[in-house]
């Protein structure tokens, strides 16, 4: 690790790599993962989907926590893209993990349905009998967790999940991942869990890798409390965690933010 610091209630770690930064995450998600299982005897997780996400991912998978004990669920997902396309965010979590680990379920949301509100209240409903416990998720470009785009993130929303359009911030993010050759080819709405929905999580681990990344951290960490950047509403959460790299994080570096990690990582 390079440097740790705060920001808030928002503990942040700057790793000397991408490739160290999954590994903690995973280790720190395994931990806290195994623990919830012991107190409750099973444990509610919400997961990503994003090639920021890969490194965890992989490593979490190979982890020594009892899946037959984790429901998971995803947190959002495109509407009207083919049930099949590799793109959609329930097939890449089916790849990454959940078809890597014996979890006890999986629940995804459907955005092929041919009810997209019907949809919206299904997964709500879902959500509301499995009370979350943990969160795996990353940052957008633009500040959003989740399809939570500045235009349509709102803390105090009342819902679980919404219907909202993506501005062209994210949907050119999506390109610039490599998951679309054109912005063209992204749909321009999705289905989405709402801040509230996610910080309702007991633990927060936000990993945030890559140079298209760090304007994003910089807003999340040193600037202002504000819906138009979404991701800082981690700084509200009790027990939340952000991962980042020397790319995303730079501008955290060039400020000083934290201090010098003399314990090097076991």
């Amino acid at each position: 690790m390079l440097r740790k610091g705060q920001a808030g209630h928002l503990k942040v770690e700057i790793f000397e790599s991408r490739e160290a930064l999954g590994v903690k995450a995973a280790k720190d998600a395994a931990e806290a993962l195994k623990q919830v299982i012991e107190e409750k005897g099973s444990a509610n997780v919400i997961f990503a989907a994003a090639p920021s996400q890969n490194e965890f991912l992989a490593m979490l998978a190979k982890s020594d926590v009892d899946f037959t004990k984790v429901h998971a669920f995803h947190m959002d997902e495109y509407i009207g893209l083919d049930k099949a396309a590799p793109q959609g965010f329930g097939n890449f979590l089916r790849a990454h993990i959940f078809d890597l680990a014996p979890f006890a379920s999986v629940s995804y949301i459907d955005g092929s349905a041919a009810d997209i509100e019907a949809e919206r209240i299904r997964y709500s409903n879902i959500l509301r009998e499995h009370p979350v416990d943990l969160v795996f998720l990353g940052i957008g470009e633009n500040g959003h967790i989740a399809f939570n785009d500045p235009a349509v993130a709102h803390f105090d929303d009342t819902e679980l999940v919404n219907i909202v359009a993506l501005d062209e911030t994210c949907r050119m993010q999506q390109v610039h991942d490599g998951c679309f050759k054109t912005i063209d080819e992204v749909p321009t709405h999705a289905l989405t869990l709402t801040p509230p929905a996610l910080c309702r999580a007991k633990r927060m681990f936000c990993m945030v890798p890559a140079a298209t990344k760090a304007e994003a951290v910089k807003k999340t960490v040193l600037g202002e409390i504000r819906e138009m950047v979404p991701a800082t509403i981690l700084r509200m959460h009790p027990d939340a965690t952000l991962y980042v790299d020397p790319d995303s994080g730079k501008y955290l570096l060039e400020a000083g933010f934290g201090g010098e990690e003399d314990v090097p990582e076991g």
